[in-house]
């Protein structure tokens, strides 16, 4: 079926790609489906795809604990979501701290907003919320480049039960979003500050200035109630002051999306085939890895541990004893160096590297914002 032209508010755009938010029916996650984070001290780090679970400050004896995971509880029309379960809760939030989830969205992709110009655009942002609480929350839209922000609210009137969220922010005329491949504007769902953060609000597009990073009237109720819940899906930005369907993608073009800033090559069988290279010296080879799209930037690797790889060259196939070591890394692909616990292989000899009769075997290559 041929993209056809729609209009919303005035723009003129190509069916499909509406939704500036990536994995917003929280379809994918390759990093796996559960993750536990425990506040002691500033940790950011990713879980479900292009999502990232970010708290700082503190380090106090309360210690607040949570899990986020993809679970399959979900309004109709979805398949999962993103559920953020409080395990310890915190007592009391330090002036130094907050807790928030966000996605980072890339400034070359949001250049038909307009911003710093007289012609910006409004967006808006809409999702699916559910919360064993009630109450007023808090949105944040953060613009990096200009170091501006703007804070929203909504309300959870009914605890236990799926409500769609419609908030629409004002164009931005003076904050000017970089043609890069940086980190153009992040989106925040906001669960709980002190008041190094929550000092004031930002009804308007505004500089940042630490204290208004959050809106002072949003709750901190999700991170002082253990068990308290909180769910999202459905999550949609788009050009213009209201809310349109939600832009339902295929999982494969989804996928292929998240990829560009996360890859993880994982163990199918007992001896998947990862790369094939030569063997550079008596012990160590050179393997190629391709990437399934093209990354947004030189990537950076991880890997399971030594043992659950082998390298298979010739009659040898002795275990990978050390860690990869990325070379000439690419946006395309990368070579990596690894390294063998004999001096046993053949110079300019093909190498093969494989799982060792392991399935928790995997490579992954990050290059998120």
């Amino acid at each position: 079926m041929p993209l056809t032209k729609v209009r919303n508010q005035g723009l003129s755009f190509t069916s499909g790609v509406r939704n500036l938010i990536i994995n917003g029916a929280m379809q994918i996650s390759q990093r796996g489906t559960s993750f536990s984070y425990a506040h002691d001290g500033t940790i950011a780090a990713y879980n479900l795809d292009r999502f990232n679970f970010a708290m700082r400050g503190g380090g106090y004896a309360d210690e607040y604990d949570c899990t986020v995971a993809q679970v399959s509880d979900s309004p109709n029309g979805f398949s999962n979501s993103l559920k953020i379960t409080t395990g310890t809760a915190e007592s009391a939030i330090a002036a130094d701290e907050y807790y928030v989830l966000y996605q980072s969205i890339e400034g070359q992709n949001l250049q038909q907003l307009g911003y710093g110009t007289s012609s910006a655009e409004s967006i808006t942002l809409s999702f699916y919320v559910k919360s064993s609480l009630t109450g007023t929350f808090g949105t944040t839209l953060y613009q990096a480049d200009d170091n501006r922000v703007i804070n929203k609210t909504y309300t959870i009137s009914s605890a236990n039960t799926w409500e769609r969220k419609t908030i629409t922010f004002p164009a931005d005329t003076t904050g000017v979003i970089d043609n890069d491949n940086g980190g153009g504007l992040n989106v925040y769902w906001t669960f709980g500050a002190g008041s190094d953060f929550d000092g004031g609000s930002a009804t308007t597009w505004t500089a940042y200035t630490t204290t208004n990073l959050v809106d002072s009237s949003g709750s901190d109720a999700l991170i002082t109630t253990a068990g308290a819940t909180w769910q999202v899906t459905g999550v949609q930005l788009e050009v213009g002051d209201s809310a349109s369907n939600f832009e339902h993608r295929s999982f494969a073009d989804e996928l292929r999306r998240c990829q560009r800033y996360y890859i993880r090559k994982k163990a199918d069988s007992a001896y998947t085939f990862f790369g094939a290279g030569f063997n550079a010296t008596t012990s160590s080879s050179r393997i190629h890895i391709n990437f399934p799209v093209e990354m947004r930037a030189a990537p950076s690797i991880g890997q399971s541990a030594n043992s659950t790889f082998a390298m298979y060259s010739g009659v040898n196939s002795p275990g990978f004893s050390a860690d990869a070591t990325v070379n000439n890394p690419s946006t395309h692909g990368t070579a990596l160096t690894t390294t063998h616990p004999s001096s046993s292989l053949t110079v300019g000899y093909g190498a093969l590297l494989m799982a060792n009769n392991d399935t928790s075997a995997f490579l992954e290559f990050v290059a998120e914002l």
